[in-house]
């Protein structure tokens, strides 16, 4: 019986070693076996760490992503910083404060911007996404440089450059002092404008004293060289003969032919220094005067003539428009840009003497062609724009009539 208990005892122990063992191995060789399995939309199931460790490492990558996501910048806004730091260093910051002057890059062009911004990118072999350094910092080529993966936003970048500096520009004209200046000095101007149409024809010490109520040293933006200009405007005795008084003892205010023009062209002087110190495009928009028919000379004009023993002067003719209904000005938009006076007159020469099919990288065929027939109808002046300038070229004779609307209706275009 003992030696049975024994038998039996030995081949038990030998079950449960066997057991342990197995229990042991498994723990150790297949520790996946007790791990949670995931299967995903595609059908793939894959096993997970022990306990909590997937949703911490989960936790980890989220927090890395993250990081990287809020503090390193992608190519486009990498590039961007990149660029406007170069234009920046070049042109100099912007910042609008009254009586500011005028920046560095004002009258600098698109070709010139574009061509530095280039240039300094070159130069800049740094890494631009720190975060993907540590893969491509042993790479040849220089993958992950602003040279590299930069130029392609140049251009972009510049347009949105210059769309600000413009906006900067033009607010720090319209809050500078001279700005405010001009302004009052305008308004002074339009009051003495309608006073010297009323008063005209007054006596010179009459309508000094009322052009000095209105626009006078006392009045804000008036001085005593507004006055001054208004009563002399059109006037023949302060224009030509103005060393007659000392002759003839004539009153000096005899107004010769079209001096409503010559008032009206007085105010556009003053509009023009107001486009020029706010930057505006204002126009002017005066009442049609009815020019005189008389091409007779003045008493003043005949005095003068007799008392100085000359010639009298030779008077122009004005020649009326033959063609009613043909504009005396004619718009023109150039194809490239046009940088001073003197190329927009050699581009409305070329559209007028070329053949319109000649070739032409300011002009198409079909502008030169309408160019040609407007100036055998009779235009006389062509203005030409680019994208932010315009020029009026005139190519015959005007008459000071004409002469006066052209100044008032372009008075921000460059005219010499």
């Amino acid at each position: 019986m003992n030696k049975f208990l024994m038998a039996f005892g030995f081949i038990g122990a030998c079950l449960l070693g066997n057991s342990a063992m197995a229990v042991s191995a498994g723990t150790t060789a297949n520790d996946t076996a007790r791990a949670t399995i995931y299967t995903n939309s595609a059908g793939v199931s894959t096993a997970g760490s022990r306990g909590q460790k997937g949703t911490v490492n989960a936790y980890i990558q989220n927090q890395r992503n993250t990081y990287f996501m809020i503090t390193q910048p992608d190519v486009d806004t990498a590039c961007r910083q990149k660029i406007m730091a170069c234009l920046t260093d070049y042109c100099g910051d912007t910042t609008i404060v009254p009586g500011k002057t005028s920046g560095r890059c004002m009258y600098a062009s698109e070709i010139e911007l574009y061509n530095y911004a280039l240039l300094c990118l070159q130069k800049d072999t740094s890494i631009l996404l720190p975060q993907y350094n540590t893969m491509t910092k042993n790479g040849s080529g220089g993958m992950n440089t602003a040279a590299r993966l930069c130029p392609s936003y140049v251009q972009q970048e510049l347009m949105s450059y210059l769309s600000m500096a413009n906006m900067a520009d033009k607010l720090t004209k319209t809050h500078s002092d001279l700005c405010v200046q001009r302004r009052r000095e305008l308004e002074a101007a339009m009051s003495c404008h309608s006073v010297a149409l009323a008063y005209g024809n007054e006596t010179t010490s009459m309508l000094t004293t009322t052009l000095s109520d209105y626009c006078g040293a006392g009045v804000p933006g008036g001085s005593a060289e507004m006055v001054t200009r208004f009563v002399n405007a059109g006037n023949l005795g302060a224009n030509v003969w103005g060393w007659a008084d000392k002759i003839v003892g004539l009153e000096l205010n005899n107004k010769g032919q079209n001096w409503e023009a010559a008032v009206d062209a007085v105010l556009a002087s003053y509009t023009n220094r107001m486009n020029l110190a706010c930057g505006d495009d204002m126009k002017l928009n005066t009442a049609p005067h009815a020019s005189s028919s008389g091409n007779g000379y003045s008493n003043l004009q005949a005095a003068v003539a007799v008392a100085a023993n000359v010639a009298f002067p030779s008077q122009p003719t004005n020649q009326a428009n033959p063609y009613a209904n043909q504009s005396v000005f004619m718009e023109v938009t150039s194809l490239s840009e046009i940088y001073d006076y003197k190329t927009a007159n050699q581009v409305v020469q070329a559209g007028l003497t070329n053949n319109a099919l000649t070739q032409n990288a300011f002009l198409s065929s079909a502008q030169m062609d309408n160019m040609q027939k407007a100036y055998k109808l009779g235009t006389k002046v062509f203005v030409i724009r680019d994208s932010s300038r315009c020029f009026t070229i005139p190519v015959s004779t005007l008459t000071q009539s004409e002469t006066s609307m052209v100044a008032q209706m372009f008075a921000n275009c460059v005219n010499r």
